[in-house]
């Protein structure tokens, strides 16, 4: 087989998020989409519509933006599903903006409040994020509890837990998963096993779910698709690209932070050896060869020390005088000394 052979026939991942858009979220693949909600969302699902199943005209072009699926579940609610290859350390600010636009947006003028929708953001992260030791975790807008002076008897034997059930943020950090071994007893395990691409572990999933069975074929059909292969090919290079972007800027970040910080510590030594020789008494000129700081940085250094040596015999006075009634006559005389 040739390499180019090779190439066609190699499977494509599931995290790069052409990839998943096309097999999750193109027209005719509802029920896949439909059985993975219903894994993440815990619910059952009716009915669901694929708002947005087209792939952008610029593809081609190699451009970096935002390739999500967005769905309408049972009439009710709108769900947005993103697969996310590379950290920006910024899902904590973003994922709340999208939600907030995404339910914002269905008001139009002269609509009533009652016709917005339910709204969850699903985050699927290769990268670990949060502190947390759950792989799945689910955010929503929930009471905190009361202080104990603000509560007052109103007879509520059990108490509303959220604000409002509207808004909904999941997010799936597949490193956890990863190390998690997992043991395939539920569904969004089983899911999750395609997705990471583990081998040994699809089949079992396969048998356990003819969703995953035809999600696989699906991915095995874009592999052997030339002008699928070319735009996956483009778009796991644009991401590739901009990752090396990012970790050479953080790099050049790093080495300059180093190198500032190196300097100020030699900085601080020479500021140091300087005050122990304006103590002995050495000139002005010697001090400047010596450390190479100018004679104005010098020249402040020294009276910074005297002024200091200055406080501390004045701070001895105060203390030893407070009591006397020659201090407490003469203390505007001293304190304009002080100052």
């Amino acid at each position: 087989m040739t390499k180019k052979q090779n190439k066609e026939t190699e499977r494509m991942q599931l995290t790069v998020d052409y990839a998943f858009k096309r097999v999750f979220g193109r027209n005719g693949n509802e029920s896949i989409l439909k059985d993975f909600l219903e894994a993440i969302l815990d619910i059952e699902i009716n009915s669901i519509t694929i708002q947005n199943p087209e792939i952008p005209k610029n593809m081609k072009d190699g451009k970096i933006g935002l390739l999500d699926i967005r769905a309408e579940v049972n009439g009710d609610e709108i769900t947005e599903v993103e697969m996310q290859v590379q950290n920006q350390y910024n899902i904590n600010k973003r994922s709340p903006t999208y939600l907030t636009k995404l339910y914002s947006e269905q008001l139009k003028e002269g609509d009533t409040y009652i016709k917005v929708k339910k709204v969850a953001v699903i985050n699927i992260l290769n990268f670990n994020f949060y502190k947390r030791n759950s792989y799945h975790s689910v955010a929503r807008m929930k009471f905190e509890e009361s202080k104990e002076n603000e509560q007052v008897d109103m007879g509520y034997i059990v108490e509303d837990k959220y604000a409002t059930d509207d808004l909904e943020m999941h997010f799936i950090e597949l490193p956890k998963f990863r190390q998690k071994n997992p043991d395939m007893s539920s569904k969004l395990d089983q899911w999750l096993c395609l997705i990471c691409g583990e081998e040994g572990k699809i089949e079992m999933a396969k048998s356990k779910n003819e969703e995953i069975e035809k999600a696989k074929k699906e991915l095995e059909k874009l592999a052997m698709n030339p002008e699928e292969r070319e735009l996956y090919e483009l778009r796991l290079k644009a991401i590739r690209d901009e990752m090396n972007i990012r970790q050479s800027g953080y790099a050049d970040g790093m080495a300059a932070g180093e190198a500032k910080g190196k300097a100020e510590g030699e900085k601080n030594k020479s500021i140091e050896i300087a005050r122990n020789m304006i103590k002995e008494k050495a000139s002005i000129d010697f001090i400047a060869k010596v450390t190479g700081l100018s004679k104005e940085e010098i020249e402040a250094l020294k009276w910074k020390n005297i002024s200091q040596f200055f406080y501390y015999i004045c701070s001895i006075c105060i203390e030893k005088y407070k009591n006397s009634n020659e201090f407490w006559n003469k203390k505007h005389k001293m304190y304009n000394h002080i100052l």
